[in-house]
């Protein structure tokens, strides 16, 4: 059983990991302080590869919520993003790449908010190739999707999302990847794959969104992120695996 578990997350990481459409459509694209531990957030120890690149203790300013006010309702948020980019041998999970973080932002900023989009309505269910439409705001998703997950963990298991076996938690979140869960305003489905999509974008984003700690997605992948130029480079007939470089290189310093 455990092998076949195995091999299906190693397919699944695989997928990502060489999917070349991942990378193309978020890496442009554009992070619980004291009150929850990183040993509430690490993911479990038998995973492999979920040791962040760097070393040491470093003070992350950017690890603290500014959406969610509730330690629990980040864990839920924090644990299905593992389930669905899950740490093993290939490297870092969704949580040692501070995607909950990276999610929680997004959620108190403009695209949480909609700030963008017509929200005027009439709302119309949409074709297959147009997307979910809805008056709901994508941070009032995220917050029902999470209720939720933790209503449907304990109607099926009677257990917090958090207190769920690797498979449990697999499976409450094929539930709502089907569109089984009853949800107002929106499918679960629609959740679910909001859910999927700002997982990946905090896995290969640039690390200035909070998400992709030390460039470990892009590393993955051996992504090079926002270099400056290629003139040095693009002249070479091997493949170059070139370290890669956030927007942070770019900022001028502080005080100069």
């Amino acid at each position: 059983m455990s092998e076949q578990k195995d091999n299906k997350q190693m397919t699944r990481r695989e997928f990502i990991r060489k999917g070349s459409y991942v990378a193309g459509g978020v890496i442009g694209g554009g992070v619980l302080g004291g009150l929850i531990t990183q040993q509430v957030l690490k993911p479990n120890n038998n995973n492999q590869g979920a040791t962040p690149t760097e070393n040491g203790e470093v003070e992350r300013f950017t690890q603290a919520m500014m959406y969610f006010s509730n330690p629990e309702e980040f864990n839920v948020l924090s644990q299905a993003s593992e389930r669905i980019f899950p740490a093993d041998d290939l490297g870092p999970g969704a949580i040692d790449l501070d995607v909950p973080y990276y999610i929680d932002h997004q959620l108190a900023g403009a695209w949480g908010h909609n700030a963008r989009d017509y929200m005027m309505g009439p709302f119309y269910p949409g074709l297959e190739t147009q997307g979910f439409q809805s008056h709901l705001r994508r941070n009032e998703i995220f917050s029902q999707g999470i209720g939720k997950i933790q209503e449907y963990s304990q109607k099926k298991y009677n257990k917090r999302f958090t207190e769920l076996s690797e498979e449990q938690q697999d499976e409450v979140l094929g539930a709502f990847e089907k569109g089984d869960v009853p949800m107002e305003g929106v499918t679960s489905k629609d959740f679910f794959t909001l859910l999927r999509m700002a997982v990946l974008e905090g896995v290969y984003a640039d690390p200035l969104y909070g998400g992709n700690r030390d460039m470990a997605g892009w590393k993955m992948k051996n992504f090079p992120g926002n270099q400056m130029s290629y003139l040095d480079k693009i002249e070479a007939t091997d493949f170059l695996v070139i370290e890669p470089v956030s927007l942070h290189a770019h900022m001028p310093s502080h005080g100069k």
